[in-house]
């Protein structure tokens, strides 16, 4: 597999204070075709101001090579909108069943929520797209697939993220398997189940910790193999969650030698 086929983008939380100019310097720098963007309260692009914010964004960064592939924020007609104006193809979102509902009715109210932003989808040329997640989110393949199977993917498709999958046990390959159909996107972080209580406190509770991309229980091996089998040609969102906060700029460089390696090979 060439490296043309895969556009590399890390997700830039970890450096929401940093300058435009200055961001897409240090992404480029490091070897990322792009980027996704968070559009939240306190980032480089805020939701309110989202129309005139994100286009201006995206201008920045493309003066240094970086394109916007992806934005995390919200899905209403404004930044859809936007995201058509600047030319961002998707907006990834995970969605969660609340407690009080059961997970059928949640799944239920979230295809009426996306049947309802379908025709705006449609009219813009933007994708929503769905990413597992763990806890009360929609976590499995099979759980995507169920939720978004009936969209076509050019509006609702999957953003299947690697270390998630792990974390709830589900083997690559399978889950590749069955969202195939609906992937736009590929999430790769990695992170370990790890104790957050003692013995003394009484049975164990966990929580996810998150590290570089070569610990973790997610075999980024067997996931690169299986996605150069199928010949995906989209993009590698590396998303540069680490537990050791001080280390995310040497991890980040490190986890992307470690993809490309493996996609390039």
């Amino acid at each position: 597999m060439s490296a043309q086929k895969i556009s590399y983008t890390v997700f830039t939380k970890p450096w929401k204070t940093m300058p435009l100019p200055q961001l897409g310097r240090f992404v480029h720098g490091l070897g990322f075709h792009g980027i996704e963007l968070p559009v939240r309260p306190g980032f480089q692009v805020e939701p309110e101001r989202v129309s005139r914010e994100l286009p201006e964004a995206a201008k920045t960064l493309a003066d240094f090579g970086v394109k916007i592939a992806s934005i995390a924020g919200p899905t209403d007609e404004p930044t859809i909108a936007a995201c058509a104006q600047a030319g961002v193809p998707v907006i990834r979102i995970c969605v969660g069943i609340r407690r009080d509902e059961s997970y059928l009715q949640g799944e239920a109210r979230l295809q009426r929520e996306f049947d309802a932003l379908v025709p705006i989808l449609a009219r813009c040329g933007v994708t929503l797209g769905i990413q597992n997640h763990c806890g009360r989110d929609v976590c499995h393949a099979m759980g995507l697939r169920s939720l978004i199977g009936r969209y076509d993917p050019k509006h609702i498709a999957a953003v299947w993220d690697a270390a998630h999958n792990a974390l709830q046990g589900e083997e690559p390959e399978l889950a590749l398997d069955i969202i195939w159909s609906h992937l736009r996107m590929v999430n790769l972080k990695n992170a370990v189940w790890q104790r957050r209580n003692t013995p003394k406190d009484g049975p164990a509770e966990w929580r996810p910790h998150w590290v570089s991309g070569r610990e973790g229980l997610a075999s980024w091996t067997r996931v690169a193999a299986d996605l150069k089998r199928r010949g995906y040609q989209g993009v590698v969102c590396l998303t540069a969650e680490y537990d050791d906060h001080e280390a995310v700029d040497r991890l980040i460089a490190e986890d992307l030698a470690f993809a490309k390696s493996l996609f390039e090979a």
